[in-house]
């Protein structure tokens, strides 16, 4: 039994901040200044205001006057929408954002701008899919299904170490989501990624980048996002 929770004390992660760690709000709740957006201007949705589901729709939203960034695609008709980024950058840390969707929406948070955690509305899945909310896209599906029902606030909280380079730019170490959090119940644990998730900003790895939120495919809204510079180590066995 002694051996076992050895074991398992060894397996678990600590997560200190670095002396140098420093909290940044990427969106001032005001405007879109520090964002821009992927594609052609035209095609945005992207608004700062206050969302709540349509009393005769549940599938959009009404927007009033407040303090977050909506994409109100499902109120237009003019194609598809265009994701948005912000000119902050980043690289190990931790992101924590709010967000809510309608009824059947789909929208994602790319950590750097190249690795995909989904958000959807799964309310009601009982076996998590790889395209449920929490999900890795393209590299692991949430353990549990933590979704709300649309229409409610939703919280992400995500723990990654960025990819890390030689002298020559060659990937040493991929990079790694250390942990997940959905709405207060981790759903990810230790994933290392073979490489960028599909519809990324660039396509590749780098040090640092952009959080970059999808727009393409329906409405959302988001708040308080901030990311926190920190370090994330494996408690040695002494």
């Amino acid at each position: 039994m002694k051996t076992v929770l050895l074991a398992s004390i060894c397996l678990a992660l600590s997560v200190t901040a670095s002396a140098d760690d420093r909290t940044a709000e990427p969106f001032n709740g005001k405007d879109l200044s520090g964002w821009k957006v992927k594609g052609e201007p035209s095609g945005s949705y992207w608004k700062v205001g206050g969302a709540m589901l349509h009393p005769d729709d549940p599938a959009k939203f009404v927007v009033a006057s407040g303090t977050e960034l909506i994409n109100d695609k499902g109120n237009a008709d003019r194609g598809r929408g265009v994701d948005i980024y912000s000119e902050f950058q980043h690289g190990t840390g931790r992101i924590e954002i709010e967000l809510m969707v309608p009824k059947g929406s789909n929208s994602g948070v790319y950590v750097q701008g190249e690795y995909e955690v989904q958000v959807f509305d799964s309310w009601g899945i009982e076996k998590p899919r790889p395209s449920d909310i929490g999900a890795i896209y393209g590299a692991a599906p949430p353990r549990v299904n933590m979704a709300k029902k649309p229409g409610e606030w939703q919280k992400l909280v995500i723990d990654f170490e960025a990819p890390r380079f030689d002298s020559d730019g060659q990937v040493m170490r991929k990079a790694r989501f250390v942990k997940v959090s959905l709405n207060g119940e981790t759903i990810h644990e230790n994933v290392e990624m073979k490489g960028p998730t599909p519809s990324g900003l660039t396509g590749k790895e780098h040090a640092k980048g952009p959080i970059l939120l999808q727009g393409d495919h329906g409405p959302v809204s988001y708040r308080n996002l901030k990311f926190t510079r920190m370090v994330f180590q494996k408690l040695q066995a002494k």
